[in-house]
């Protein structure tokens, strides 16, 4: 990406993606209108319509269209911001909400201070179709899932229960249990799921050649119980360059697992996470800490961690556990990434005992 000059006297370009039409607005480097304008969403609209102007600061919103449109903008000699449209909304929702006025707002908010649109970095093409194969993992099993609850809840009128066991056994243990009458109804639903977690475990054998042939890193993160193959891949192909961040607790923040603050005065009330960021990576890192903290856990920093927190009781008490030790794990990997140190599980009190002895 190329960096101007911003006291050039460069024209600033708000633009609004749509499926099929695009909106732009265009201000001076005085704030006056220079221009607007409609073109068809698409590479090779967008390379003869910005190819022909002068370098200038375009912004955009994240969403469908964002990433191969600040990829051609880019190359064509711009400077592309891509705002966090999470961080947009409160601002760009009005009475009077149309493209030409979210074009315009994202057009006057880059020339007045880039910041305000919360900028974010686009992962590289190749890392984005890498992690196309962990999402389409995450749609099989999202499917599989609603068909196994499917099954479970039509035996249940019938006096019937399908015993407790993992989703990949599921379609077995069903089998057993079905009555007769159901067969030919929910039949072809197991053999569905039988076909999905097939399909499930190719793409997981995938994952696993992606991780040792791309990034070895993964490995590093591996050491931690909890992550496996999919979480560790995640993790580096969701974050790309590790050292975009100051400091590791600013990854927390990043996968939306820090609380919302709404203080005023003398009231500090207790609010929900802010869910920002990659909700899959979130779903995986909260699925770590529940292993963690569950009973197969090994003896850890984060388990203590988290079984002192859950212990203090109070409302929800476990659930707050179980995001502290996502957190706290999301800043561990990203320390033990850009550091390449070994991962130590009781590093704490290792600590602890040497300066006990010193």
């Amino acid at each position: 990406m190329k960096h101007f000059n911003r006291t050039a006297t460069r024209n600033t370009i708000g633009l609004d993606l749509s499926d099929r039409m695009s909106v732009y607005f265009v201000v001076d480097h005085q704030g006056g209108f220079a221009g607007e304008g409609r073109l068809p969403t698409n590479p090779a609209a967008f390379k003869k319509h910005f190819g022909s102007l002068e370098p200038a600061l375009v912004a955009l919103e994240t969403g469908t269209h964002s990433r191969w449109a600040s990829r051609v903008i880019s190359a064509c000699g711009h400077e592309v911001l891509v705002g966090n449209a999470r961080e947009l909304k409160p601002i760009f929702e009005t009475m009077n909400k149309t493209d030409r006025n979210d074009a315009q707002k994202l057009a006057r908010l880059a020339r007045v201070d880039p910041k305000l649109l919360h900028p974010i970095e686009q992962r590289s093409e190749e890392a984005q179709v890498d992690l196309t194969t962990l999402r389409a993992r995450s749609a099989l099993v999202e499917v599989r899932t609603k068909l196994i609850l499917h099954v479970r809840g039509t035996v249940k009128p019938f006096g019937k229960r399908i015993p407790d066991c993992s989703a990949p056994a599921f379609h077995f243990r069903a089998a057993e249990c079905i009555p007769e009458e159901l067969s030919p109804a929910l039949q072809p639903v197991l053999d569905t799921i039988a076909a999905l977690t097939a399909l499930i475990r190719e793409y997981e054998r995938k994952v696993d050649g992606i991780s040792e042939e791309k990034y070895p890193e993964t490995k590093r993160l591996q050491q931690v119980a909890g992550v496996g193959p999919l979480t560790a891949l995640a993790f580096v192909l969701t974050i790309g360059d590790p050292r975009r961040f100051r400091h590791s607790r600013q990854v927390g923040v990043y996968f939306g697992l820090t609380p919302r603050k709404n203080d005023t005065g003398e009231s500090h009330p207790q609010l929900r996470i802010t869910k920002a960021g990659d909700g899959c990576m979130r779903t995986l890192l909260v699925g770590a800490a529940h292993y963690i903290l569950g009973p197969f856990g090994p003896d850890t920093d984060l388990r203590r961690f988290g079984k002192a927190l859950a212990q203090r009781g109070g409302k929800n008490a476990k659930k707050r556990a179980v995001v502290a030790v996502a957190r706290k794990l999301a800043v561990l990997l990203h320390r033990l990434w850009i550091t390449a140190e070994d991962y130590r599980p009781l590093r704490t009190q290792q600590r602890t005992h040497v300066e006990s002895t010193n």
